[in-house]
């Protein structure tokens, strides 16, 4: 449950820790750099108010987010795929599964891609989201294991070119881990790659497939929301 209040104890408008926030989360830049940019604004925040915001807020605001599109993706077809992030000299795999419009539906991080984990990521996805009609995956095995102790291989499609929807949600993820020189902790990693999804569901509209007018007036609407985001 969100606080009602959650900006009681701040003395810093809320309008600015939303500001900070979102330049954070949804843009490749640093703590210092957004720093900067504030301050470019006449605005003085040191770079570990930020850090303490995106601490506090960040988990708040995707809360708030993921109820309010809530029945927003679609289950007719579900593209899931897997990157390996390394932390601390160890690699580790970030799961992430998009509908077919691009809608992140969920990210989930393990230490192995076997049969177990892909268990998992998918009980943990249909459990939020219910079941897709189709599933595109690559040729990785464990996938067509799981989906077969699940009774769904039929749903399976590993076409090749077909899971680049999925491929593509991960770049926006890259960029922020090369401008934060990559994750300490693994509990970091899955507790930004949850929030950085969700910001990233409010303000993707998919500007290659709108007229320029839809698109501006679809950005406004997402800014208008976000300022609204826990508010009191």
């Amino acid at each position: 449950m969100v606080n009602k209040k959650p900006f009681k104890y701040f003395n810093t408008s809320p309008d600015i820790i939303r500001l900070a926030v979102m330049y954070y989360v949804r843009y490749p830049l640093s703590f210092r750099q957004v720093e900067d940019i504030l301050h470019e604004r006449g605005i003085d925040i040191c770079h570990e108010t930020i850090r303490h915001w995106v601490s506090r807020f960040g988990g708040l605001f995707a809360h708030q987010i993921r109820h309010n599109r809530t029945g927003f993706q679609s289950n007719w077809q579900w593209h899931l795929d897997e990157v390996f992030v390394k932390i601390n000299g160890e690699f580790y795999y970030l799961w992430r599964a998009a509908d077919h419009e691009g809608e992140v539906l969920e990210s989930y991080v393990t230490k192995r891609r076997d049969k177990r984990a892909t268990l998992c990521f998918l009980r943990k996805t249909v459990r939020k989201h219910g079941s897709p009609t189709k599933i595109v995956t690559d040729k990785l095995r464990s996938y067509g294991a799981a989906l077969k102790q699940l009774g769904a291989s039929t749903l399976q499609i590993t076409t090749r070119y077909l899971n680049n929807r999925c491929e593509n949600s991960h770049l926006p993820f890259r960029r922020k881990e090369r401008a934060m020189l990559r994750f300490r902790k693994l509990t970091t990693l899955q507790t930004f790659s949850s929030i950085q999804s969700q910001i990233y569901n409010h303000f993707n509209h998919q500007r290659h497939l709108q007229k320029r007018a839809t698109y501006k007036q679809l950005r406004n609407n997402s800014l208008i929301q976000w300022r609204e985001l826990c508010a009191v």
